[in-house]
């Protein structure tokens, strides 16, 4: 792998740690600093789908809404790994005595995260 490219699995892998770090916190402002203008947040709920946040505005508000209603939250990364400009982070989210187990696919351009993808467990999705 060229010095360069890995630089850019680095940063993406940077980045997505960052956002971990900044939604622990419940620091929004933080959150919006590491993402692009014009960034996509694909959510996990409701299934089967998510619903898709365009921009900082909507994106904003959906993690205003997400900390209201689960104030406790905290992501806990059990795995984070990288190529090109994408990053794999495997988390277990956590409120109060719940939690729910994802993926998260994060693509990052230059040093912002332009686009998240979540997909997670669900008791929806037993057959």
């Amino acid at each position: 792998m060229t010095p360069a490219r890995m630089d850019r699995v680095e940063a993406a892998i940077r980045a997505a740690l960052a956002f971990k770090d900044a939604f622990n916190s419940q620091d929004g402002a933080a959150m919006l600093g590491l993402l692009s203008e014009d960034c996509i947040v694909e959510g996990f709920a409701p299934a089967p789908d998510g619903a898709v946040y365009r921009g900082k505005g909507a994106i904003a508000g959906y993690y205003e809404d997400l900390f209201a209603r689960f104030p406790d939250a905290q992501l806990k990364v059990e795995d984070v790994f990288g190529f090109c400009k994408r990053c794999i982070m495997h988390w277990k989210l956590e409120w109060g005595e719940n939690r729910l187990r994802g993926v998260d696919i994060v693509r990052v351009e230059g040093k912002v995260i332009c686009e998240v993808l979540s997909y997670a467990k669900s008791e929806e999705a037993r057959s």
